[in-house]
């Protein structure tokens, strides 16, 4: 090292006698830094000109101060004497630190820049950047990445602190912080939670050496809404060891004492310069906003510069109307044409108490206490048998109510709540008074702490939603105006529920609280857009009641009846799970069969609602359930069984790669719970880009995903909503209770009929006024092999068309019926060897699943084809031989008939000799009887045959040969041969 230094004064004295002609440097010529630090951490001063070749006779290096010495806020390292001094009033220093607090250019070493990760899409974000606004910068608001970056080498660890506002979740912001080897140091969530404040705070601790911090934000306006941008200022990195110089009070700050690490912003009217120790009061005619550095004319007063608003009732119950200007007035009333404020009201009778108060001596609306209620007179306790309805009811505004608070948001997100307002009450109605500028916001908050069901449904999860709120609004505009409702965790963790655009007429909307938790409801009206303009003041939005239903703190307007069956009439007995009340009286009722309560009402037979097909009721009687099992009828009059079992488990999936209207990629998550018993897993929505988390759940819900390559990390999920959280029922019907579900949207192909699932969805918007709708089409494919195959359909590529009917088709091999006998048939072999087989197989093509299975295969005992041939072959034998032996018979037979005949032609010849009558025609017989004597010496089977035949002839007559004639006919025989 000592090498190194004594090679450093050789050339620093090398080039001393090459420039011995220059001038001599004078201190402004040249200015001091240190070198790095060496082995033991030690450094040099050394003096580096500030342009070559102007000047020499530098000052020699000397021996600086340690590496460890550092200087306390409020100082700054003269470099000359190496010792800390005071910064000067009207500037500051953060000792080791440096701060950037001055936005109108952007300072030395920011780097902005914006780019599409996303390949597919066609933006241009080269002009996509950070822009520097004065007192902060301000983020993109386009679909681009854009990055804003800062490297700084410390010499010790040290951190980086900064105030920004991110109130909108529809833009994605996050901060890391990478070495010089370009890896991200560890940090618990490079995702910024959205403020809860005016401006939050944000620290992160950095490492000794080369830290890049990187700010970066991508936007995502999928309904053309209006981003608001990301905002940052008061950037303070520590770990710097010094600073070498102080810096400038910026324009309307000051500093006043030497040795200030910060400058105090001027106070209302007054302004101050760059550098100042104090703040001058403006002119009388002039103004200036706190923080200002420079003052500006008043203007003349208008009519928009004041709004009206209720005085307190007085101890007679009287109010006025009383009129009061725009805080912070910047109008002026002596400037000619301005108007003068009205003077107040005659005193008018108060409005009523809000139901759950009571008015007091003093003309004050005071809560009743529990157990009490009342309709805004007087409280009264709740009757034996009753329970108190509690929540907040505001119909009547003559006071702003103590949970509700109101303010406009100017300047971008800035506000000062103690001197603006932005709603006030007019008795009958609440309204937004006019604003500074059109693009002012006009806020309205409600806080509620939390929930609780009543005793009588506070056992049944199911049976009655947690809470609900409902108002009645409208809207007056003559330009593009636009009201937003927004819930929350808190007041700048919110999301938008519903907006309504342009005038809109006196209407109600309810919205369902899904989480018990403390929840900040907000209404926030815009006259227009467009920043700068002050045209439209007398556009207005009117809020004219709000009910909030079951709320911890919140007051009774009425009691209601519970269920009889306690001697204790005092507290509240619900009714058994699946009974009603009877009107007006304590009596419990069953429902009919396989019926539910109906939510928030279970007075009157009519709160029985039943269940859908093949579906039956849970435990609780609050809701229809179906336990994957049904059966069906075909159109052939066959009936179908299915098991959806092994589809029932959660299943997520994707749309298709969707664009924003400036080309950024997302997707939409869906999960499903296609079905279960009670104590199924229902479907989890999650918004995982805030600290808030929200979830939600149901049969089906929906979310937007952020591919990974463009976040950089893992799936960003946000803007999650349930589509299904109460199921219908499960057919094959295409329309069940008002929802279809339309063939021509996944056209069939196979001859079994789908299966459908119909659900609802009880969140109700703007646009889904009777709430969201799904069906799944379960669809019998043996080809997927998969657990799912889900599509949606081709001409709604998100699932649905109008954004409250969603439909889904579902192949899967478990989608189809459970085999039966009639799904396979039998295959007999030949008998080989005295064995015959019987084989069952499948139909094709084979549409059903598990069921029946396949009978095993039965063997039988036949007789071969050789018997059967032998015995053929014998039998063909013997009739043969008959056969031979009749025609043998006849054959003779004929040979005798021809003998006898020939006999009878020779006797005819001898004319002259006559021959004596025959007796009888039996004599013939006799004569055969005779020939057969002669011929046949033995008694053949024939000769049997012949004789029995003749034993009786077919008249009836025994023939019997007649020895006489014989013996006759002999002699006669002997007579001729005598002639």
């Amino acid at each position: 090292m000592q090498i190194a230094h004594f090679g450093y004064f050789f050339i620093w004295h090398l080039f001393a006698h090459i420039n011995a002609e220059l001038p001599l440097c004078k201190e402004s010529d040249y200015h001091f830094e240190y070198t790095e630090c060496d082995m033991l951490q030690s450094r040099w001063r050394v003096a580096v000109p500030n342009k070559l070749d102007t000047c020499t006779g530098l000052p020699d290096p000397v021996k600086g101060t340690q590496c460890t010495f550092s200087c306390t806020d409020g100082e700054f390292l003269e470099m000359s004497s190496q010792m800390c001094q005071k910064c000067a009033a009207g500037s500051y220093s953060l000792g080791t630190g440096v701060a950037f607090d001055e936005w109108d250019s952007l300072p030395a070493g920011f780097v902005t820049h914006g780019i599409n990760i996303d390949d597919d899409a066609q933006t241009n974000c080269s002009k996509s950047m950070w822009v520097p606004m004065g007192d902060h910068i301000a983020s993109n608001v386009d679909e681009c990445t854009t990055t804003l970056s800062f490297a700084v080498n410390l010499k010790k660890a040290g951190a980086v602190s900064f105030e920004y506002l991110y109130p909108d979740n529809n833009i994605y912001f996050e901060f890391f912080v990478q070495n010089d080897q370009c890896q991200s140091t560890d940090t618990e969530s490079r995702f910024v939670k959205l403020s809860d404040a005016d401006w939050s705070q944000y620290n992160v601790k950095l490492n000794q050496g080369t830290n890049v911090l990187y700010w970066r934000t991508t936007a995502y306006a999928l309904q053309e809404t209006t981003v608001k941008s990301v905002l940052l200022r008061n950037i303070a990195i520590s770990g710097v060891a010094y600073t070498s110089e102080c810096f400038l009070c910026k324009p309307g700050t000051y500093s006043a004492k030497p040795g200030s690490a910060r400058c105090g912003p001027c106070p209302a009217d007054s302004y101050s310069n760059k550098g100042a120790t104090v703040c001058h009061q403006c002119e009388p005619d002039t103004y200036a906003e706190a923080g200002s550095g420079s003052c500006k004319v008043r203007p003349a007063c208008t009519n928009s510069d004041y709004f009206y608003t209720h005085a307190p009732c007085d101890s007679m119950g009287q109010t006025q109307i009383m009129y009061k200007w725009m805080e912070p007035k910047i109008c002026s009333e002596s400037v000619p044409g301005a108007v003068n404020l009205p003077a107040s009201g005659q005193k008018i009778t108060c409005p009523p108490c809000n139901p759950g108060f009571y008015l007091t001596n003093t003309s004050a609306c005071q809560p009743c206490s529990n157990d009490f209620f009342s309709n805004g007179t007087a409280c009264a306790k709740c009757p034996a048998g009753t329970e108190p309805v509690v929540g907040f009811e505001y119909k009547w505004w003559n006071t702003m109510p103590s949970n509700m608070m109101s303010y406009a948001l100017r300047r971008e997100y800035t506000f000062n709540m103690e001197q603006s307002t932005g709603w006030e009450v007019a008795g009958d109605y609440i309204y937004t008074v006019p604003g500074e500028l059109d693009s002012d916001f006009m806020v309205l908050t409600l806080n509620v702490l939390g929930y609780r069901l009543p005793p009588s449904s506070a056992k049944d999860d199911e049976a009655t939603e947690l809470s609900r709120i409902t108002f009645v609004f409208e809207t007056e505009c003559t330009a593009d105006c636009m009201l937003d409702f927004l819930a929350g965790y808190s007041k700048m963790n919110q999301h938008i529920v519903e907006k309504w655009h342009g005038t809109t007429g006196k209407q109600s909307y309810s919205y369902v609280v899904p989480d018990n938790i403390t929840t900040s409801f907000t209404w926030a009206f815009r006259r227009m857009q467009l920043h700068g303009t002050r045209n439209h003041t007398s556009d207005v939005a009117k809020i004219y009641s709000i009910l909030v239903t079951n709320t911890i703190d919140g007051v009774a307007s009425d009691c209601r009846q519970c269920a009889a069956g306690s001697s204790d009439l005092s507290a509240c007995v619900p009714c058994p799970p699946g009974h009603y009340m009877v009107n007006g009286t304590g009596v419990c009722e069953s429902c009919p069969p396989n019926t539910i309560i109906r939510p928030q009402q279970t007075i009157g037979k009519e709160a029985c609602i039943p269940c859908g097909p093949n579906t039956f009721t849970n435990q609780a009687r609050s809701a229809c359930v179906s336990d994957c099992t049904l059966q069906v009828q075909s159109g052939a009059g066959q009936l179908l069984q299915y098991n959806f079992s092994s589809l029932a488990n959660l299943t997520g999936f994707r749309s298709s790669p969707r664009f924003t209207s400036r080309g950024l990629r997302y997707f939409q998550h869906f999960h499903l719970a296609l079905c279960g018993k009670e104590d199924r897993q229902l479907a989890v929505c999650v918004d995982n880009v805030t600290e808030q988390r929200r979830e939600v759940r149901g049969y089906a819900c929906q979310s937007m995903v952020v591919p990974s390559d463009t976040r950089g990390q893992v799936l960003v999920s946000s803007q999650p909503f349930v589509i299904a959280d109460m199921l219908v029922g499960v057919t094959t019907e295409k329309t069940l209770d008002h929802i279809s579900s339309l063939e021509n949207m996944f056209p069939v192909d196979i001859s079994l009929p789908d299966v459908i699932f119909y659900y609802r969805s009880s969140e109700m918007t703007q646009a889904c006024k009777q709430g969201r709708s799904t069906t799944i089409r379960m669809r019998c494919d043996p080809t997927v092999t998969a657990r799912h195959q889900i599509s949606l359909p081709s001409y709604c590529p998100e699932g649905t068309c109008d954004g409250c009917s969603f439909h889904f088709l579902w192949r899967s091999q478990f989608a189809c019926p459970l085999c039966t006998s009639d799904h396979y048939r039998e295959i007999v072999s030949a008998c080989v060897q005295g064995i015959q087989r019987t084989t069952y197989v499948w139909q094709q093509p084979l549409q059903c699943y598990a069921g029946v299975s396949l009978p095993a295969q039965l063997v039988n005992a036949c007789v071969s084809l050789d018997f059967w041939l032998k015995f053929g072959v014998s039998t063909g034998t013997v009739a043969a031989l008959l056969l031979i032996g009749v025609i043998c018979y006849f054959w003779k037979r004929t040979r005798k008939l021809e003998y006898k005949y020939s006999k009878l032609i020779t006797a005819g010849d001898k004319e002259e000799c006559e021959l004596p009558a025959a007796d009888s025609c039996a004599i013939m017989e006799g004569e055969d009887a005779e020939d057969d004597l002669i011929y046949l010496t033995k008694k053949s089977f024939f000769h049997k045959a012949k004789i029995y035949s003749r034993e009786r002839t077919s008249d009836g007559f025994d023939s019997v040969p007649l020895k006489s004639s014989a013996s006759s006919l002999l002699r006669n025989e002997e007579d001729m041969d005598e002639c």
